[in-house]
C-alpha cells in the first residue's frame, strides 16, 4: 500500500519528535566533540595528503609520461578534470536540509576513504584521477563544521570550531610521519602505505560516527516546524525556509549581505593557490642549495624529498596554533577583524617559508612558516563560511554553504587559470611566484569588499534567524 504525503510527513514528525524528546546520554558532549574532531582529522587529511604528496605522486605517475620539469604542472592540469566531483557534490549536499546532517556525515567520511584508498593503489594516471575524483566529490561537504556551528553557543561558536579545528589540524602531523617512515630519497615506492593507512582511519571514523553520534537538534528542531506549518508548502520557495540548489541560489542572489560576502569570499579564495602548491614550492625551494652543487634538477628534487619531509613535521604545528587563535579573534573582535588578522598572516608567513625554503634555513622553523601560511588562509575561508552561516536561517543553510563555492568558484577561476597557463609556460620553478603575484591583488580586493558591503555576524543566534524568517 503506497502512502499517502499526510502519513509520510506524520511519520517523519513522530520519528523527529521522539529523537528531540530523547535525552542525551551522560557525557554525550564529550564524546561528541571527540568523534567530530576524529572525523575532522580525516577530513583535514583528506584535504591535504594530495598537495604534501605533490612532488611524489608528480615524479611516480606523472614523470614517466609527460618528463619530470613539468611532471607537477601536467598533473595540475589533468587534476582539473577531477574537479568536476566538486562540481557535482553540490547537487548532493543540499539534501542534507531535508534529510539530515548525520547520514551524510557518515557517507561522506567513507567516501573519503574510498577515494585515499584508490590512490593508494593507483599505477596509471587514470585509476589516480578517479581517486581524486571521489576525493573531490566527498572533501567540499565540511557536515562536521555544520554540526559544530549548530551546536555550539553563539557567543562561543567561533571559538569552539577554531578549537576542535585546530586538533583536527594537528593529524594532518601524520603524512610527514609516514612519509619518513615508508619514503627515501634513494626509494620512493612507500608512498602507497601514506595514503593507505589514513583512508583506514576515515572508514573507522565513520563506524564510530554510526554508533555515537545523534542529528542535530537544531536541525531536528527546525524540521518539526516545516511540517507542523500549515502555510510552508505555500510559501514562496527563497525566502529562506526550504532548502534545495535552486532556492538557495535565488536566496543568494536576494540577500545582499549574503551575496557581498560571497563575493569577497571569491577575492579572498585566490589565497587557496598557496595551500596547493606549498609542497612543490618547498621542494623547488630546498633544491636550490643542489643546484648549485652542480646537480641535475631533476636528481636535485628527489635529495630535496628529505628537507621537504621534515619540514612537514612542524606544518601541522604551524596550521594549528594560528587557526585556533581565530576563533577567540573572531568571538572578541569580530568576524571581519578575524579576516583582515588572518589574511595578513598568511601573506607575511608565505614569504617567510618561500624564501626560508630557498636559502637553506632551518628545515622545521620552514615547515612551520609553510603550515601558518596555509592555517592562516585556511582560518580566514572558515570566518566567511560561519559568516554566510550566520546569515542564513537552517532551513537552507547547507544549501547556501553549497552554493558559496559555486559563486566564489567562478571568481577563484581567474586566478587558477592564470597560475595553471604561466606554470605550464615557464615551469614547476616559478610556481612560487606565479602565485604570490597573483594572490595579493585579489585577497586585497576581496578585503576592501568585505569591509565596505557586509555586514558583521558576530554574536547571531541562528534560531533567531528561524524565528524571523517565519
Amino acid at each position: 500500500m503506497v502512502k499517502t504525503s499526510d502519513e509520510k510527513k506524520q511519520k517523519e514528525l513522530a520519528r523527529l519528535q521522539k529523537q528531540l524528546n530523547k535525552p542525551n546520554r551522560k557525557g554525550y558532549l564529550a564524546y561528541f566533540i571527540f568523534i567530530i574532531s576524529v572525523i575532522y582529522m580525516a577530513d583535514e587529511i583528506a584535504s591535504q595528503i594530495g598537495v604534501q604528496m605533490q612532488t611524489v605522486i608528480a615524479s611516480q605517475i606523472f614523470a614517466p609520461v609527460f618528463g619530470g620539469d613539468v611532471a607537477v604542472a601536467r598533473m595540475a592540469t589533468i587534476s582539473t578534470l577531477t574537479s568536476i566531483g566538486s562540481v557535482l557534490a553540490f547537487i548532493y549536499k543540499p539534501l542534507s536540509d531535508k534529510y539530515g546532517r548525520r547520514p551524510f556525515l557518515i557517507i561522506n567520511t567513507l567516501g573519503m576513504g574510498l577515494g585515499l584508498l584508490f590512490i593508494s593503489v593507483a599505477t596509471n594516471i587514470p585509476v589516480y584521477c578517479i581517486g581524486a575524483f571521489v576525493i573531490a566529490f566527498f572533501i567540499p561537504h565540511d557536515m562536521q563544521a555544520v554540526y559544530i556551528q549548530e551546536c555550539a553557543p553563539a557567543k562561543h561558536r567561533a571559538k569552539i570550531y577554531s578549537a576542535v579545528k585546530a586538533i583536527a589540524t594537528l593529524a594532518i602531523f601524520l603524512i610527514p610521519v609516514l612519509r619518513n617512515a615508508f619514503i627515501t630519497e634513494t626509494d620512493l615506492a612507500g608512498w602507497r602505505y601514506v595514503y593507505a593507512i589514513p583512508s583506514i582511519i576515515a572508514v573507522v571514523s565513520a563506524v564510530l560516527a554510526i554508533f555515537c553520534i545523534r542529528e542535530s537538534d537544531v536541525f531536528v528542531k527546525n524540521r518539526i516546524r516545516q511540517l507542523t506549518d500549515p502555510d510552508f508548502d505555500a510559501k514562496p520557495k527563497d525566502d529562506g525556509s526550504q532548502g534545495g540548489l535552486v532556492n538557495a541560489v535565488k536566496f543568494c542572489f536576494k540577500n545582499k549581505q549574503l551575496l557581498f560576502i560571497m563575493v569577497a569570499g571569491g577575492f579572498l579564495m585566490f589565497g587557496m593557490l598557496i595551500t596547493q602548491y606549498y609542497e612543490t614550492i618547498m621542494n623547488y625551494g630546498f633544491a636550490q642549495q643542489h643546484l648549485a652543487n652542480g646537480v641535475e634538477l631533476e636528481q636535485a628534487l628527489i635529495l630535496a624529498v628529505g628537507s621537504v619531509s621534515k619540514a612537514l613535521m612542524l606544518f601541522s604545528l604551524g596550521s594549528a596554533v594560528f587557526q585556533f587563535i581565530t576563533g577567540f579573534i573572531a568571538d572578541k573582535f569580530g568576524r571581519k577583524a578575524a579576516v583582515i588578522v588572518m589574511s595578513s598572516i598568511m601573506l607575511v608567513t608565505y614569504l617567510l617559508f618561500y624564501f626560508g625554503s630557498r636559502s637553506a634555513w632551518n628545515e622545521y622553523l620552514v615547515g612551520f612558516f609553510c603550515g601558518a601560511a596555509v592555517g592562516s588562509y585556511w582560518a580566514t575561508g572558515d570566518m566567511i563560511q560561519l559568516m554566510c552561516s550566520e546569515s542564513v536561517p537552517t532551513g537552507i543553510r547547507v544549501s547556501v554553504v553549497t552554493v558559496a563555492p559555486i559563486i566564489t568558484g567562478v571568481i577563484y577561476a581567474i586566478s587558477m587559470l592564470t597560475v595553471m597557463i604561466l606554470s605550464n609556460i615557464l615551469g614547476d620553478a616559478a610556481i612560487g611566484m606565479i602565485c604570490f603575484a597573483t594572490v595579493v591583488p585579489g585577497m586585497i580586493l576581496g578585503i576592501i569588499i568585505l569591509l565596505l558591503k557586509a555586514k558583521e555576524t558576530k554574536g547571531v543566534k541562528l534560531d533567531e534567524i528561524d524565528t524571523q524568517k517565519e
